[in-house]
């Protein structure tokens, strides 16, 4: 799926396919901490709209997937912005991390050249679709997690380490690892919470859940 946006100022576009990693002092984190906000306000409002029967809670389960690193990731690569990406180290669980920030830094360079309402509808002709794909709000990975640990291990909890932060410290890259029924896995995010939702979800799979 080809990027369905032209922009009338170039220059914002490469700047949001640029890693710091390439540019130390011009590069898409800035644009990724903008789009991040334009993001979140229109899957918030879209969710409200097309939800209107549905709890906050269960809104707010829906909103945490939709704005995840995986989804995030996953439209990057739909769009193929990985072909216009300018990087340094791209490899294993990083990549997907660094194809997410650069979805919400391209999301920042559409709000700038061409204000909120324009970001608003090329998000909502994409998460729409994603939103639409769960007909019941699914449970975050970390309260599945725990109902199968405590059901499956005589009433145990998943245990959560954070481990120190990585990265730029205006940007830092948070990591968590979860260890239960013998097993650990570890998760990135640019918050704890984000960390150890991913963390969660990489240790449901090694269960097979």
């Amino acid at each position: 799926m080809a990027l369905k946006y032209k922009f009338k100022d170039e220059s914002l576009f490469n700047l949001a396919m640029t890693q710091s990693g390439v540019d130390g002092a011009h590069n898409n984190e800035r644009l990724e901490f903008v789009g991040d906000r334009v993001l979140g306000l229109s899957v918030s409002s879209l969710l409200y709209t097309m939800f209107p029967d549905e709890t906050e809670g269960e809104i707010a389960r829906r909103y945490a997937v939709l704005v995840s690193t995986e989804t995030l990731a996953d439209v990057a690569i739909k769009l193929e912005l990985e072909k216009s990406l300018h990087h340094g180290h791209m490899t294993g669980g990083r990549k997907r991390h660094m194809l997410a920030n650069t979805m919400e830094a391209l999301l920042g360079a559409i709000f700038f050249d061409a204000g909120f309402d324009t970001a608003r509808k090329f998000i909502c002709d994409i998460w729409t679709d994603l939103a639409a794909a769960a007909p019941v709000a699914p449970k975050d990975s970390k309260t599945k997690l725990q109902e199968f640990v405590q059901k499956h291990a005589n009433g145990s909890l998943p245990v959560y380490k954070y481990n120190e932060p990585t990265g730029a410290a205006h940007c830092p890259v948070f990591s968590v690892s979860v260890t239960a029924m013998g097993q650990t896995a570890t998760g990135e995010g640019s918050s704890k919470k984000n960390a150890s939702t991913a963390a969660a979800d990489a240790l449901l799979k090694k269960l097979a859940i």
